[in-house]
């Protein structure tokens, strides 16, 4: 390997210990909450007033930070930098924000508050939260489905119930799933819907009491129970992964150590016999006198 060799791996490793430095990803954090505060900020009319091309400025700077930021990984890993889920998510987000906002895409200047959104990639404790989530969604498209078929029988059930007096809320599957909808977020549920139609049904009660405990309390808790559970196995997978690292360096720590002693075996073996040599010609050379 040449020097020309070394040189650029060298600096990629230099600036690979720059962007995983914890002091490089602190000032990232800081970076990406300041630019959450100006962008706030630029929405109220007074702000504006006030400090706007500062705001505008802040932002610019801002920009340019993560720019340089995602430049600076994409030199370290190459190639592997868009191995990576979080980087992609990085590089989308700072894409989106330099397109231009003018014309018919003014539309995405507004999109710049996805910036905040790289704090989940930055933060560590929020990354693993949104891999849990990740990692729940299989558990849950099947609740989801459940929920659905509970949902699509009780819009029938209903519409045929209650549509013919109730139009507005139970006229059609459409609406009626709309209506269970609220009445599963429990947001004026009772004196808004229920009480109504119970005024002109007075049993529907029979209905709406089951429904409102299959939906909001045992399957959205399924929903709960399962995205702990995933975030429990990803605790689970953290703290194995960390211990097969330490019994890997372990491993390698004696082995290293075995090595050595080997090696001082071997030393002192080939003493020992150099020792000997020597000391079969010095006895053949006593006796060669001797005679």
């Amino acid at each position: 390997m040449t020097a020309a060799d070394i040189a650029p791996a060298s600096f990629r490793g230099r600036l690979k210990a720059l962007v995983e430095a914890p002091v490089f990803q602190h000032f990232v954090t800081a970076v990406i909450l300041v630019n959450a505060v100006t962008l706030g900020l630029e929405t109220s009319a007074s702000a504006m007033e006030a400090a706007g091309p500062l705001l505008v400025a802040l932002d610019r700077i801002a920009l340019s930070i993560f720019v340089i930021e995602l430049a600076l990984k994409m030199l370290a890993y190459r190639l592997r930098f868009f191995r990576d889920g979080w980087n992609l998510f990085d590089f989308v987000i700072v894409a989106i924000a330099l397109v231009p906002s003018a014309g018919p895409l003014s539309v995405l200047r507004a999109l710049r508050i996805l910036r905040v959104l790289r704090l989940l990639s930055v933060v560590p404790s929020l990354r693993k939260v949104v891999s849990s989530l990740i990692g729940a969604l299989p558990g849950m498209g099947s609740i989801i489905a459940v929920l659905f078929l509970v949902f699509y029988v009780g819009a029938v059930l209903s519409t045929k119930l209650f549509g013919a007096s109730f139009p507005d809320w139970f006229g059609t599957i459409g609406g009626s799933m709309y209506t269970l909808f609220q009445i599963m977020t429990l947001e004026s549920w009772s004196m808004g819907i229920v009480r109504p139609v119970l005024e002109v049904y007075p049993y529907a009660w029979i209905f709406f009491v089951p429904f409102i405990v299959l939906t909001s309390f045992m399957v959205l808790n399924l929903f709960i129970a399962i995205i702990v559970n995933s975030m429990q196995s990803l605790h689970e997978e953290e703290q194995n992964k960390a211990l097969d690292e330490r019994e890997e360096r372990a491993r390698e720590e004696r082995a290293a150590i075995e090595r050595r002693a080997h090696a001082e075996r071997e030393a002192t073996a080939e003493d020992v016999r150099a020792l000997r040599r020597e000391l079969a010609e010095l006895r053949a050379l006593l006796e060669a006198r001797l005679r």
